[in-house]
């Protein structure tokens, strides 16, 4: 998706348009509801959405390195199981209860 087509969703959600190219002078406006943005709000919400990209980064490098959510919710049942953490009731019983319905062979 082009950054212009991202900053058009972005400020005219739902908004019916077409677009030869990459650029705002290929742009034709069909919505008869909203309003066609300017050059300039489409520059401007373009280069915030780049920004607010950018500012990500950290989270994109970070996800993948992150065990997986069962593995993760594994280990803190097995710390609330070995009394690390505080056992919150609900979630621990409702795992202890599957655990002990299905025990490893």
């Amino acid at each position: 998706m082009s950054d212009i087509t991202k900053a058009l969703v972005s400020l005219r959600p739902g908004a019916e348009w077409t677009l030869d190219g990459d650029q705002y002078e290929g742009l034709v406006w069909l919505d008869k509801q909203q309003s066609k943005p300017s050059k300039q709000e489409v520059i401007l919400e373009a280069d915030r959405l780049q920004a607010e990209y950018d500012n990500k980064e950290y989270q994109r490098i970070r996800a993948p390195q992150y065990p997986s959510i069962t593995d993760q919710l594994d280990m803190l049942w097995h710390a609330m199981d070995t009394g690390a953490l505080p056992k919150v009731d609900s979630f621990y019983d409702a795992i202890k209860a599957v655990k002990d319905a299905n025990p490893k062979p």
